[in-house]
């Protein structure tokens, strides 16, 4: 069920270093062509970095690790019409020969069937406001408990539920890493007022606390929260506001599901003019670039 692109089945028999990308951001993040020249900048700066880059989707029924230049423009062409898929979608698609963008959960999950141990994503998803009520919690939380990936990320995105997010992780016994700080990242803003487990200042010392998690039989990842470079970062008490009126809007619309996060992220980019989105795309950039790093010192 798995077909892995030569030049990462070539980097992985080697022992080079992989990193591993989602492919709903190309289908659910952005409209064309600028998902599509996002996802082949991004790819473009893990090869600048040293190491092979690994967009992961489903497409046919397929997992793929590995897309080529034309199979990420079909996947921005397309868009959202294709299906966005969690773990629980994998199976029928593949039953049915159907494509699937892969969210963090998916692409934890086809990133480990190959063999990839790191992977760079924009922001994962976590207890979204109201959970107390609505149970809507991302997937993503619990796949980090269960999946040897390490993620790295902006921190969780700043629509959901920041502090719960942490403890929903703890919980599950996810080591949580701030790259160059102790405070967790907001996604668009650099900071949240909570505290990461550990503060870790270069690649190569997230490279070795993986391993050594590894090593001791611990079956799950680890996340490093990467904060957006302070030139391309928002102001908080701006993209909080965005975020609020974003969520009044859900709510009125009776918007739930795995539809939130979309809506959201699009509601917010409007909102702010465009600035959200470009803040997004730049701190994916920087995530690359920390994960071709920790990927080489693996």
């Amino acid at each position: 069920m798995l077909d892995i692109h030569p030049e990462v089945k070539e980097a992985l028999d080697a022992g080079k270093p992989v990193v591993a990308l989602e492919s709903t951001i190309i289908s659910h993040g952005m409209p064309y062509p600028q998902n599509v020249e996002t996802a082949l900048q991004v790819e473009q700066i893990i090869r600048e970095e040293g190491a092979v880059p690994a967009t992961i989707a489903m497409i046919g029924g397929r997992c793929k690790a590995g897309l080529s230049k034309e199979e990420i423009e079909y996947f921005g062409k397309k868009g959202t019409a294709i299906a966005k898929a969690s773990r629980r979608d994998l199976g029928v698609l593949a039953a049915r020969g159907e494509d699937g963008a892969t969210t963090v959960t998916t692409t934890m999950i086809i990133a480990h069937m190959a063999g990839i141990r790191v992977f760079a994503t924009g922001g994962i998803g976590g207890v979204h406001r109201g959970a107390e009520t609505s149970f809507d919690i991302s997937a993503d939380l619990e796949e980090l408990a269960q999946t040897p990936v390490c993620v790295v990320c902006a921190g969780a995105k700043a629509i959901l539920d920041l502090a719960l997010t942490l403890e929903y992780l703890e919980t599950h016994g996810v080591p949580v890493i701030g790259y160059g700080t102790e405070e967790l990242p907001a996604f668009y803003s650099r900071h949240s007022g909570l505290r990461v487990d550990y503060r870790m200042d270069t690649p190569q010392e997230i490279a070795k606390a993986f391993a050594m998690q590894q090593t001791l039989g611990f079956r799950g990842g680890m996340l490093v929260t990467n904060p957006i470079p302070e030139e391309y970062a928002m102001d908080g008490k701006g993209i909080d506001a965005a975020i609020e009126q974003a969520l009044q809007e859900a709510e009125e619309k009776g918007i739930k599901g795995k539809e939130t996060t979309p809506f959201l992220l699009a509601k917010i980019k409007d909102i702010t003019g465009g600035d959200s989105l470009d803040s997004n795309i730049r701190l994916v950039y920087n995530n690359a670039r920390l994960a071709a790093g920790i990927a080489k010192a693996l």
